[in-house]
């Protein structure tokens, strides 16, 4: 008889009782770190963009809007930690430092934290809730149009990436998401709407009229949004997809604790990578306890490592080992917990199609 998966011991430990192995130095605060990592991230963003609009070649303007759009993911992470309560006590100071740290990416605050923190972080790997780079079941996948399947396919490649985070985030679930009517959030949701669209019109003509006409826009506007999407789409899919992985579409085979501790990857980099990206791949204790600092993570994980090692999953960042992943999480078999490529999707289905004209024949 087979053993059960390593993940099922986790079933009945409460998260509460995984946080128990932080100590209370990795939830403190400094507001050192906390605004000179903004004052940083602000500089920097503000120097390339001074590049989009002093550069005169337009492959120059180009090159500095690649470097903004860097800057914008590392300035989103800050965002990402105020929103989650892990650098203010004030609500209200976590909100309008966060909001503005997310316009340059196009997000809105108010809506992201209803996506992430609520149903990403609530129910990580359970599908039916969480549609975070949600993986297809063979099945699911061959239902599809041709159409849908090319999109899906493209989504999951490390060159294009992105498309998932406009598709499947960005669009509907903050540009189109419509609250019900009766919710005491509908109004922040809109007003946060708002704010992004006169940023995004504003800074659009500030970049037409100062920055070179349209390659100004792009450079400026265009370029940083999508290699923001870039970084933020390829991030969370490490975080949460490996071979060895699982995802869950049952929840009573699932639980908070294996979400968060077993279905979450830490991604180890280069010292100066992990001081730019504030750190937001060592993503095991974010995932236990948001409310930690980006700049406690490497001591929360240190602690957690000591208890609950065995059930956590760490690689180096190395591209091969992304190509890898990319690879071989395709498709997935939500009963046996198996990965399949493509081929290898298909050669299962066209097997199981044989067997079922053979039982009926």
């Amino acid at each position: 008889m087979a053993s059960p998966p390593l993940y099922q011991a986790l079933k009945d430990i409460k998260l509460t009782t995984v946080r128990k192995a932080i100590s209370p130095g990795s939830y403190s605060r400094s507001a050192v770190q906390t605004f000179g990592w903004y004052a940083f991230d602000l500089a920097l963003y503000l120097g390339l963009m001074s590049g989009v609009f002093a550069a005169h070649a337009w492959w120059a303007k180009l090159l500095f809007g690649l470097g903004a759009g860097c800057a914008v993911a590392f300035m989103f992470v800050w965002a990402h930690d105020a929103a989650h309560g892990a650098l203010f006590k004030s609500d209200w100071t976590a909100e309008i430092l966060g909001t503005i740290f997310m316009l340059p990416s196009l997000n809105m605050y108010r809506l992201w934290c209803h996506g992430h923190n609520r149903v990403h972080h609530g129910f990580t790997s359970l599908t039916p809730v969480d549609w975070i780079w949600r993986p297809l079941s063979p099945a699911q996948y061959a239902a599809l149009p041709w159409h849908r399947k090319v999109v899906y396919r493209l989504e999951r490649t490390p060159y294009a990436c992105a498309l998932h985070y406009v598709n499947k985030v960005w669009w509907p679930g903050m540009v189109m998401f419509r609250p019900d009517g009766a919710s005491r959030e509908r109004i922040g949701y809109n007003v946060h709407k708002l704010i992004m669209l006169v940023f995004a019109v504003a800074f659009s003509t500030v970049a037409w009229v100062w920055g070179g006409g349209i390659v100004g826009v792009i450079a400026a506007v265009v370029v940083p949004f999508i290699v923001f999407n870039y970084f933020i789409a390829l991030f969370v899919y490490l975080h949460h997809t490996h071979p060895d992985v699982p995802f869950f579409d049952h929840r009573p085979e699932w639980s908070n604790t294996i979400g968060q501790v077993y279905c979450s990857v830490v991604w180890r980099c280069s010292r100066v990578s992990e001081l730019l990206i504030h750190n937001i791949m060592i993503h095991v204790p974010h995932h236990v306890e948001p409310r930690i600092p980006f700049y406690r993570l490497k001591r929360a994980y240190r602690e957690l490592h000591e208890e609950y090692g065995e059930y956590m999953h760490e690689y180096r960042f190395r591209f091969s080992t992304v190509r890898m992943i990319f690879s071989r999480c395709k498709l997935y078999d939500y009963e046996s917990k198996t990965w399949y490529s493509y081929r290898e999707a298909a050669a299962v289905l066209a097997s199981s199609a044989t067997v079922q004209a053979q039982a009926t024949s």
